[in-house]
């Protein structure tokens, strides 16, 4: 049996990668792929990979009741603050959502006006969300109604972070994130700086004095430790067009070896599908040129006794891992399908 499933804004970077993914899912029948800008053209003229892929499929406008007359499960691939005027309507006729915005990831309605500058218009079901992240929240993603799908800055962060954090192994009240990612993160639309020629060959630092993912990434870490922790974080615009690395500056509790933090993200990750952990081989650390196309996020690290710090890294496709991918693991979990279907794509090498 096919599910029916809708996407709501498939014209930008995030909802191509899902139609791409779905198109594929043997388990998944798109019914409806809305988009204002594009609305009557064939998906192919937009996204020109998918030529003979998705058929004579067209971009629709946007209509509501028609597509939760049709579908089962709706993605939301839309700007901030969008979603939460939608997202009732859809649960009311018993659908469920997979929402790719930020609206719905913060639990604390204060912190969309500190972060996003809006005040929230549905906090009531900022309690029923569950931040999609299967590695940490894998058994409430199975019974939720309404999952908020993870920033990729955020994501990266998060899983660098989870091990250690949840064993004690560092000082929770300094933790220095660093993520570098590439252009396909700023979306279709091109600004001063996302546009090419502006883009191209540079490391450029952007919201470095407080970027918006850092609510998630306290949130979600302070909840696996059972505490408040501190985290500052520092993005950066680099020249290619996928992938993020992240890179956490940690602080140690203790004399600790890497046997001690190389156990860490085995017992939290050694049974994890889309997580590998990098120790060896000609290129000791994450890079994101061997997960690009995949929804594989590559983990690692290295201790340095002398000073008593880490350096813990992850790297992730943005589109993947990072959001579309990563929304297609947590629907498979949703709907009882093996988390891996449809996700079965290795790695591109070389890019």
């Amino acid at each position: 049996m096919s599910h029916r499933v809708a996407i709501v804004g498939a014209s930008g970077y995030t909802g191509g990668e899902a139609l791409r993914l779905l198109a594929n899912h043997p388990s998944v029948e798109v019914v409806a792929a809305t988009s204002r800008e594009y609305a009557g053209k064939p998906v192919s003229a937009v996204h020109l990979h998918l030529r003979s892929v998705l058929g004579s499929m067209k971009f629709s406008e946007l209509n509501l009741e028609k597509i939760v007359s049709e579908a089962e499960l709706v993605y939301l691939s839309v700007p901030s603050g969008v979603s939460q005027g939608m997202v009732r309507r859809i649960l009311e006729a018993g659908l469920r959502v997979l929402d790719l915005s930020p609206d719905f990831r913060l639990k604390e309605p204060r912190l969309y006006e500190e972060w996003y500058g809006f005040t929230h218009r549905d906090p009531e079901l900022l309690a029923e969300s569950i931040y999609g992240l299967p590695e940490i929240h894998r058994e409430e993603i199975r019974r939720a109604r309404l999952v908020a799908c993870p920033g990729c800055n955020a994501t990266a962060a998060i899983l660098a972070l989870a091990p250690v954090a949840r064993e004690g192994l560092i000082d929770l009240d300094h933790v220095a994130v660093d993520v570098k990612v590439g252009s396909s993160e700023a979306g279709r639309q091109p600004d001063q700086g996302t546009h090419h020629p502006e883009r191209a060959n540079v490391i450029r630092p952007y919201e470095a004095a407080g970027h918006r993912h850092v609510a998630e990434v306290e949130q979600e870490l302070s909840l696996l430790c059972g505490r408040r922790v501190r985290v500052a974080m520092v993005p950066h615009a680099v020249g290619n067009v996928r992938g993020a690395l992240a890179t956490a500056h940690v602080w140690l509790t203790d004399t600790l070896d890497e046997t001690t933090v190389w156990r860490a993200y085995a017992k939290h990750y050694g049974r994890e599908p889309f997580i590998r952990i990098v120790r060896a081989g000609p290129v000791k650390y994450p890079d994101p040129k061997y997960i690009i196309g995949s929804n594989f996020c590559d983990v690692g690290f290295a201790v340095e006794p002398s000073r008593g710090r880490a350096a813990l890294f992850a790297a992730i496709d943005n589109l993947m891992k990072g959001a579309a991918g990563q929304a297609v693991q947590c629907m498979n979990i949703m709907l009882g399908l093996d988390e891996r279907e449809g996700l079965n794509y290795f790695p591109v090498s070389p890019v």
